[in-house]
């Protein structure tokens, strides 16, 4: 059970997205590459503005990109290493912002994969339904780890969403691009068996 192919692109053709399952090498592989990039962009954002990471969302770009590639357990995985990773080389995000950003990144990487992988949505329902199961998660993980009779865990939810807009909006044009076009050059190539 190296690998196992869901999304149907046309009859007689193999199909995608090209999942990796735990006892691949290949999974550990492709999640070490896409932590150390989800990584590198973020801190590269931050240098150059402070806010740049909370508007254009540069760690959850690949978290997404593993899942509608690779499958649920190649998003789960970046998911939960890049915050961690991020953090212990950076300190960012900040300690009391980690769980919560971890929650959020492991579903969104969980989710976009079991959509494309399970479910055999395309990648643009895919990548959307995810954004919206990851928020929905951060808002939860925030109520829950901030419960209080005044908490203003939904204030903060909203704000990111506002404030992140023009990330959102990159990943619903990017994301679906570059999958197609890996995808492409993956059946063009001749790797699929």
């Amino acid at each position: 059970m190296g690998r196992t192919h869901t999304f149907h692109l046309s009859p007689g053709e193999k199909t995608y997205p090209f999942v990796l399952n735990f006892a691949d090498v290949r999974l550990y592989a492709f999640v070490t590459i896409f932590v150390a990039m989800d990584v590198a962009i973020p801190w590269l954002c931050h240098f150059i503005h402070p806010l740049a990471g909370p508007i254009f969302l540069p760690m959850f770009f690949f978290i997404l990109l593993a899942g509608l590639l690779f499958g649920w357990r190649a998003g789960l995985l970046v998911g939960i290493l890049t915050p961690l990773v991020s953090y212990g080389i950076s300190g960012m995000p900040f300690l009391e912002r980690l769980p919560t950003i971890v929650i959020e990144a492991s579903f969104y990487g969980l989710s976009a994969g079991l959509f494309r992988e399970q479910f055999k949505l395309n990648v643009f329902w895919s990548l959307l339904g995810a954004m919206v199961i990851g928020r929905l998660t951060a808002a939860l993980a925030l109520l829950i780890m901030h419960w209080s009779g005044d908490s203003n865990s939904p204030v903060l939810v909203w704000q990111a969403i506002k404030q992140g807009w023009p990330g959102i909006a990159l990943q619903l044009v990017f994301l679906p691009t570059i999958s197609i076009v890996l995808e492409k050059f993956y059946l063009k190539s001749g790797h699929h068996e």
